[in-house]
């Protein structure tokens, strides 16, 4: 648990615009991006329960199929290759640049019906 002073810092941060808390994004402050991470979390494990494991993993195949769609095989392959360059440390994105990789990512943009 944070201390108080802590807590001040991450409030701060989280004013300024800062995620602080992992599935608090949008959140104004350190309070209200650990209450919308905790409900996400529990939508989640809500949704598992409704459908079962292998429902629950199934339904993120679709997610992943319906995405390859909309992008392309290209498009997807590319955010593939953006995504084995990240670390716990580094996002994909900075590791590519660190190191001179070419990462497009207009590929993986949804493309228009139009």
């Amino acid at each position: 648990m944070a201390s108080g002073q802590e807590r001040a810092d991450l409030d701060e941060k989280a004013r300024r615009g800062e995620t602080v808390v992992p599935g608090g994004t949008g959140g104004k402050s350190l309070e209200a991006q650990e209450h919308l991470a905790e409900g996400r979390s529990r939508g989640g494990q809500t949704r598992r329960e409704q459908l079962g494991t292998e429902g629950y993993k199934e339904l993120g195949h679709k997610g992943g199929e319906t995405r390859r769609d909309q992008i392309g095989i290209e498009g997807y392959q590319e955010m593939g290759r953006k995504g084995g360059l990240s670390t716990m440390e580094k996002s994909g994105g900075e590791r590519a640049e660190e190191e001179g990789v070419d990462i497009d990512e207009s590929k993986y943009k949804t493309r228009s019906s139009a």
